[in-house]
């Protein structure tokens, strides 16, 4: 039998209901229904969807995880039943961080919605972080001072583009980029603006279908001190970028000129 058969069986005796029970909530027969938990067929997407609706689990969840081994009372349950993310405390009650690592930190794309991936990472704890779920990224390259690479950025996930606020930064989980941490400048039409703190890189934007997740900035892990001179190199490449367009505003006039001579 495939996994959702076995979770289907397992979330209709959760709640002691019969086959018969299930198969009127869903407006179809019984034998139908029952082949549906024995594997012998599966059901047209319209239907799964339904399914998933009656059970209050998502989708992707009822697919690819086994919830017998993963207890419904020990995931976090967001609205519209678009996402359940494991949540997991220590000894004391607190909610761990799960903290992706440097080297493996594009393997997040594959694993983000795995169970069985996120609980295989190490986890700390810390107290003054609650109300929410939180996860530790690596930060990468020199974007966002004072994050260079070696610290982490821990963020609170966000449930939607809708709860982005401007002028606050965001760690954004997409398909082309991977991990970025950015801060949010505007939305348009069909893609958010973000930026980064260091000039020398210029705004750009993420299309809504890029986006696979959103962490806003809640506290930052720094390995090792931010020393003042590191900003000398940000400064030097503020210089080289000035520099450039210096360069195409006097390439432009010079070739305005040639066709004037033309």
């Amino acid at each position: 039998m495939s996994v959702f058969s076995n979770n289907i069986r397992f979330l209709r005796a959760r709640r002691k209901l019969s086959q018969q029970n299930v198969a009127n909530e869903l407006m179809i027969s019984r034998v139908r229904y029952s082949k549906y938990e024995n594997g012998i067929s599966e059901p047209p997407i319209e239907l799964l969807i339904k399914i998933s609706k009656y059970f209050h689990v998502s989708i992707d969840l009822m697919l690819s995880v086994d919830l017998e081994k993963h207890p419904m009372d020990e995931m976090l349950k967001l609205p519209d039943n678009r996402i359940v993310l494991p949540v997991a405390v220590d000894t004391h009650g607190n909610d761990t961080i799960e903290i992706i690592p440097q080297k493996a930190s594009m393997g997040y794309l594959e694993g983000y919605s795995d169970v069985e991936y996120i609980e295989s990472l190490q986890r700390i704890a810390l107290p003054f972080l609650n109300n929410g779920k939180y996860r530790a990224f690596p930060a990468d390259g020199d974007s966002m001072p004072p994050f260079r690479n070696g610290s982490y950025i821990v963020g609170k996930y966000v449930e939607g583009i809708n709860e982005l606020k401007e002028g606050k930064t965001y760690i954004f989980v997409t398909l082309n980029d991977g991990i970025t941490y950015k801060r949010f400048k505007e939305r348009k039409e069909n893609a958010i603006c973000v930026s980064a703190d260091n000039s020398f890189y210029e705004p750009y934007d993420i299309p809504f279908e890029e986006v696979v997740e959103i962490w806003q900035y809640a506290s930052g892990i720094f390995p090792e001190d931010f020393e003042p001179g590191d900003y000398e190199s940000y400064n030097f490449k503020e210089m080289f970028r000035e520099l450039r367009q210096d360069i195409k505003d006097l390439d432009k006039k010079i070739s305005g000129r040639r066709r004037k001579q033309l």
